[in-house]
């Protein structure tokens, strides 16, 4: 006979296991080369300006 405890429980379990799933220009996003080589550049940048603030 299961507890009140233990239906809460898988209840709360369930919860911690659910993913959100992308929207479509999520996934759009993620596959579109142009908009990746854009992003691509963007943190070389960053990357570049950080290297040389320490140097």
């Amino acid at each position: 006979m299961p507890t009140e405890t233990s239906a809460f429980n898988r209840t709360r379990d369930a919860q911690a296991f659910f993913a959100t799933r992308p929207t479509a220009l999520t996934r759009f996003m993620r596959t579109f080369l142009p908009w990746q080589m854009f992003r691509f550049l963007v943190l070389n940048l960053k990357m570049i300006r950080i290297i040389r603030m320490s140097h």
